[in-house]
């Protein structure tokens, strides 16, 4: 329930992964087999003696010496701002608004998460099954989608939890007019553990 392209990743952490692995394998016969060190060796030499050749043929003053430098430079700034776009279009997708309709040409009806919130606790307030309760909002491809979480008290009926989060949805959707996407999360924490029991075991 966020904007993040999570097939994507998977690539690029799969790639990141396999290339890591080769060098890391390639590392270790290098440190274990001396004609791969060797190997190694003259492989390195012959790149720096490439790299010296290539910026001998684009020569520049000081302190670049050559224009190829000027354009590694301007590279790694290009990958350097394309990773930091990459990174700040991860996650997000949260909202407050969890449904706007238009009013009959009055304006708009909108209902935001604050009061789906203030719903569920009046509705669990009673429960001795549910220590607290959060709602939040995301929006994704399809439409705005919603995270039910609860906290449960030590010794809850997994049972009686489900039914909870049962009912209290289908009260979100009575509030709402119509169903939306809902995760429900119930939980456990240090608030469970100094809580007690909600019945004698």
């Amino acid at each position: 329930m966020s904007n993040t392209n999570r097939a994507l990743n998977r690539i690029l952490l799969a790639l990141g992964g396999l290339v890591l692995l080769a060098a890391g394998g390639l590392t270790a016969a290098a440190g274990l087999r001396p004609d791969v060190a060797g190997a190694w060796t003259t492989a390195a030499q012959q790149s720096v003696d490439d790299a010296q050749s290539l910026a001998a043929t684009a020569p520049v003053p000081e302190p670049f010496r050559s224009w190829w430098a000027i354009a590694a430079v301007v590279l790694l700034v290009l990958a350097a701002g394309l990773c930091l776009l990459w990174i700040t279009r991860q996650g997000g997708g949260k909202t407050h608004r969890v449904a706007s309709l238009p009013d009959a040409g009055r304006g708009r009806t909108t209902v935001e998460v604050g009061l789906l919130s203030s719903g569920v606790e009046a509705a669990i307030s009673g429960n001795q099954a549910v220590l607290a309760s959060s709602v939040s909002a995301w929006e994704g491809r399809r439409g705005t989608a919603l995270r039910l979480s609860l906290q449960a008290r030590q010794g809850a009926s997994p049972r009686e939890l489900a039914d909870t989060a049962n009912q209290v949805t289908q009260g979100i959707f009575r509030l709402l007019g119509h169903e939306v996407p809902v995760l429900v999360r119930i939980t456990s924490g240090n608030r469970t553990r100094l809580a007690g029991n909600s019945r004698t075991r």
